[in-house]
């Protein structure tokens, strides 16, 4: 079809134009598009028989392979050379039938204008004839290849941003039900995450196990009940009444921790007709059991309160009250596609000389 049309476009031109053309410029132009075309192609196997010969140096491919490759890539563009040379026959053919009708003139004059070699013109409008560098048929076949590629395969680690938030507060002797008479605030005892982690899975083939790490920023809050203060005593640090009423007593430590974990996800992945399997993820239930180890950064203590004189005060105190610097614990969720319930605990103590210890509960947010 593509090779009517052109015979049709270079027909309608000689029939329009002839005053202003000449055969041998016509023939002239042909015959650049033939040298042109035979050149890019030629220009093109080179190039391929290269990167052939590159993979085989360097131990990708086998030298069977490669001769192999190395025959269709010349095959390949010998019928290339045929097919677009012949389409510039075909109007050598026209050209020679309208001389011969006496539909376009002769003439001795060179050709001075290089830019018109791949030109046609119907009335008084001008059509190139593109013949670009490098063979259009040939980029659109790896286009498409390399788009069908990457929607069937996906690589076996993906990225995801982590946002974490809900309570915080302390066991104490590793007893769940001593949460019942915590000197914490509950609901006010807060904490917050930010991380990055990469999900990779098990095996070379699309699976729903995979192994999930990465590292996160971590705020925990701890609010106490009543009018009460931490203190530093030495070694110890204990926990008193303050003399003023307190508007505000937290505590507050941020750590960076590096989790680990092992998810599994019950994503549904995709199958394609030719039997291939494309992994999908945080499509469905997960479930993630792991652990984390980390540092803290810095502990302080916030306090607002009103003075005898009726004055609002704020105090900002800095000091490591006793707090281990370095934290290891268990942790756990489950949830459905990129959010779920998050259970962290840490097994070290929160202070020094003591047995108590931090438990966070809330909602995690794993984005793709």
């Amino acid at each position: 079809m593509k090779r009517i049309l052109l015979i049709l476009v270079v027909l309608c031109t000689t029939m329009m134009q002839s005053q202003e053309k000449t055969f041998e410029k016509e023939v002239a132009k042909i015959s650049k598009r033939i040298e042109l075309i035979t050149k890019q192609q030629k220009d093109s196997l080179k190039a391929k028989v290269l990167n052939i010969d590159k993979r085989l140096a360097g131990g990708k491919i086998t030298k069977d392979t490669a001769d192999d490759l190395k025959k269709e890539a010349a095959e390949y563009h010998a019928e290339r050379i045929e097919k677009l040379v012949g389409e510039q026959e075909a109007l050598l053919q026209i050209l020679v039938q309208a001389k011969t009708n006496g539909k376009i003139a002769s003439s001795e004059d060179s050709i001075t204008n290089e830019d018109e070699d791949n030109t046609f013109t119907i009335g008084n409008k001008v059509f190139k004839l593109n013949i670009s560098e490098g063979d259009i048929e040939e980029r659109n076949k790896k286009r498409e290849e390399r788009w069908s590629y990457k929607n069937k395969h996906q690589r076996t680690t993906t990225t995801q941003f982590v946002f974490a938030m809900g309570v915080n507060n302390v066991l104490n002797d590793n007893e769940l039900s001593s949460l019942n008479d915590s000197e914490y605030q509950f609901w006010r005892s807060r904490f917050y995450e930010l991380g990055f982690t990469w999900k990779t899975r098990f095996s070379r083939k699309p699976s729903q196990l995979y192994v999930k790490y990465g590292f996160s920023f971590l705020w925990n809050n701890l609010r106490l009940e009543d009018n009460r203060i931490h203190v530093k005593n030495g070694d110890m640090t204990e926990i008193q009444d303050f003399g003023d009423p307190l508007s505000e007593s937290r505590l507050r430590h941020v750590q960076m921790i590096f989790p680990l974990h092992l998810e599994w996800d019950l994503s549904r992945n995709k199958v394609y007709k030719d039997g291939r399997v494309r992994d999908r993820t945080n499509e469905s239930v997960r479930l993630g059991v792991g652990g984390f180890f980390g540092f803290k950064l810095g502990t302080r203590q916030y306090l607002e309160f009103a003075d005898t004189a009726g004055v609002e005060t704020k105090q900002v105190q800095y000091d490591n009250f006793n707090m281990n610097t370095f934290n290891y614990g268990i942790s756990s969720y489950i949830g459905y596609k990129s959010t779920s319930f998050y259970v962290k605990y840490d097994l070290n103590p929160l202070f020094k000389n003591s047995e108590s210890r931090n438990i966070s509960m809330g909602i995690r947010l794993d984005l793709n």
